[in-house]
């Protein structure tokens, strides 16, 4: 009878919250019943295969939206097919789901779902507003919720570029306009406070993760903590988490825990459905950002091939788990593998090659004749957790028949292989660009290698770890309290990566040596209560810093309205960098350049090329420019240009700030 009604309830409850305003708590319900609809075709199908966790419902969520997209994109149809479609999937998967025999939840799901909701309403306050990464992304929500006639070149920024090669499918482009449209919000509100409807769902999957790995739910508890300092408080002002929205984050925090919680399940209970379930979401997590399912493979083949030589037993589970990851996966990459050829970062050339090193110095160790690497002190730079954990990674070897110590030292150490070592991390970074091989550093298992290390070590002392862990804490959030601009100063202790290294090594050796020692542990309540009194420290400096990182400069209200009515949905609008990447975001038109930074350096996009067009025009007013590019209206930003600068063209509109040229 639950199950019975969950579809329902779901339902009821999006069409009481639209009748809730739009702004604070009201766009706050709207997002999360809208939310809850989405995912109940993921639901219903993860039911149907006898799963109840939250892991195996986003990934059959994404699977089913990737259909309902897909259908969307080849029928050339509008987001109202795909919702279409998204409820056509659930209804045929409602009698099965109805009939599968579900697993049990884990325990303690309800405290980390409250816990979630609490954080999630906390972040609320820091969301600022949108800006930087978020405008890119907020374009392509908004013209997939607008235009119709959807194909993936229709999102793009750019009527006359090529695909984005880390998005070429807009999967989670596609869930946040669907949201939005259920919702019956602006796309800017989907975008910049859908985060936190989502982070119960990243604190649930990641301890799901926790748990599967440690067999033990208090040690899930552990791992959780330790991921939540690590990304929400040691950075302050909310972390990552107020991007949790954006693909980049919701990959990380999301689909990375969900992966890694299936496979782990896999492995202690093999079946083709779980298989499948794994197959799905390495497929979501390659679409939604398709460098991360390879930096996921690195550490769970380390785990693989530590395990097999550990317990041969699990080596055929493994392997087949690895296959369910690794081949849709590849066949992802395979499809964007021409796309990634034609940007320059892809093999680049000497040139480039030197620009990339010179714009990343602060995380590279260069060495003579030009030779580099990572610098170990990006390893550290997440904070008093981060640093822990890399110390307590030889730890590992006091529990040479748990999964987790395979996981810990297989996955520390074949990050670190990769990275310290100059010529491998050079043919790494020829291969996925410099700029995406340096975030393989955050693949560590640094929560895990926190959490195991903290049952260790709780074993050994007991009880005497609650006050030690809180001293502990608090003097490393004083001396290591972590570095997270985009460039990288100091960074963290580079000896805590050498630690991580050269210690993990002897751990694994030890670890070979003695496969049938007993584990020296103690996985149980006092192990999350050392772990949540060492976290402690840095949750205090979290909300001593809870307050918004930066605030964008959207559009004016009266340049918007003017868009509206003014400019039709699809048109090309000419106006300088910055302008035209705010305008792309608030209005559903196509522009002929943005920030480089901000747009795929491809042969099609042309980013510095496009640069040079606008830079001329505005110090040209030639015409034949932007009509070159099918623009037929030029918006002008006053404080840009001098009031002097005119143009012979019609105005459609003007304010304090803004001039909008209809160009004939």
């Amino acid at each position: 009878m639950i199950r019975l009604a969950v579809g329902p309830v779901a339902l009821l409850g999006l069409v009481l919250a639209r009748l809730a305003p739009e702004t604070g708590v009201g766009l706050y319900l709207r997002l999360a019943a809208a939310t809850a609809v989405v995912l109940l075709p993921g639901l219903a199908l993860a039911a149907a295969l006898g799963r109840r966790s939250a892991a195996a419902t986003i990934a059959w969520s994404l699977a089913a939206l990737f259909a309902a997209a897909t259908a969307t994109f080849v029928a050339g149809g509008s987001l109202t097919m795909t919702i279409v479609v998204l409820a056509a999937i659930a209804a045929a998967s409602a009698p099965f789901a109805l009939r599968g025999a579900l697993d049990s939840p884990l325990a303690g799901s309800l405290p980390v779902i409250a816990l979630g909701i609490i954080l999630g309403v906390a972040l609320w306050h820091v969301a600022g507003s949108v800006a930087g990464d978020g405008l890119f992304h907020l374009a392509r929500v908004r013209k997939l919720d607008v235009l119709g006639s959807l194909s993936l070149h229709a999102v793009d920024e750019f009527r006359d570029g090529g695909l984005h090669p880390g998005y070429a499918f807009p999967l989670w482009h596609t869930l946040l306009a669907v949201v939005a449209r259920l919702a019956g919000v602006d796309p800017a509100g989907a975008v910049l406070h859908e985060a936190s409807v989502l982070t119960p769902l990243a604190l649930l999957v990641t301890y799901e993760a926790g748990t599967a790995v440690f067999r033990s739910a208090w040690l899930g508890a552990a791992t959780a903590l330790a991921q939540v300092a690590l990304s929400v408080f040691a950075p302050g002002h909310g972390g990552a988490f107020v991007s949790l929205a954006l693909p980049a984050t919701a990959a990380r925090s999301l689909l990375v825990p969900a992966l890694v919680a299936l496979f782990f399940e896999y492995v202690e209970w093999p079946g083709p459905r779980l298989a499948a379930t794994i197959a799905v979401a390495a497929l979501g997590l390659t679409f939604v950002h398709p460098t991360y399912a390879l930096f996921l493979l690195l550490p769970l083949a380390g785990f693989g091939i530590v395990r097999a030589l550990v317990a041969p037993a699990d080596a055929a589970r493994l392997a087949t788990a690895l296959a369910a990851l690794a081949v849709p996966a590849g066949a992802v990459v395979l499809w964007l593998l021409p796309l990634a050829h034609g940007t320059k970062s892809h093999n680049p050339s000497g040139g480039e090659l030197e620009r990339g090193i010179l714009h990343y110095r602060t995380y590279l160790d260069i060495g003579p004749g030009g030779h580099y690497r990572l610098a170990p002190e990006v390893f550290g730079r997440g904070g008093a957790v981060a640093v822990a954990a890399l110390v307590l990674v030889p730890l590992a070897a006091f529990a040479p028949r748990r999964r987790w110590a395979a996981f810990v030292l297989g996955g520390t150490l074949a990050i670190l292989a990769l990275t310290l070592v100059a010529p491998a991390f050079a043919r790494f970074a020829d291969l996925v660009s410099l700029s995406q091989a340096r975030r393989v550093a955050g693949f560590v298992p640094f929560a895990f290698a926190f959490a195991g290390g903290a049952a260790v070590l709780v074993r050994l002392v007991g009880f005497a770890a609650l006050p030690a862990s809180l001293a502990a804490g608090a003097l490393m959030q004083f001396a290591f309290p972590g570095e997270f601009g985009y460039r990288l100063g100091a960074g963290g202790p580079a000896w805590a990566a050498w630690v991580a290294a050269g210690g993990g090594a002897l751990a694994l050796v030890a670890l070979l040596i003695r496969r049938r020692g007993d584990a020296l542990e103690r996985a149980g309540p006092l192990t999350a209560l050392a772990a949540a009194a060492f976290v402690f420290p840095v949750v205090i400096h979290g909300f001593l810093h809870w307050s918004p990182r930066s605030h964008g400069q959207p559009l004016t209200p009266g340049l918007r309205s003017a868009l509206a009515r003014e400019v039709p949905k699809g048109d090309v609008v000419f106006s300088d960098l910055e302008t035209s990447y705010r305008l792309a975001a608030y209005a559903p038109v196509y522009i002929a350049a943005a920030p480089p930074a901000h747009v795929a350096d491809t042969k099609a996009n042309r980013p510095y090329g496009r640069r040079d067009d606008v830079v001329r025009f505005f110090r040209t007013r030639q015409l034949s420019i932007p009509r070159r590019y099918g623009a037929r209206w030029i918006l002008l930003d006053r404080r840009r240009f001098p009031r002097r600068f005119r143009l012979p063209l019609e105005r459609a509109y003007a304010d304090h700030r803004y001039v909008l040229y209809r160009l004939q």
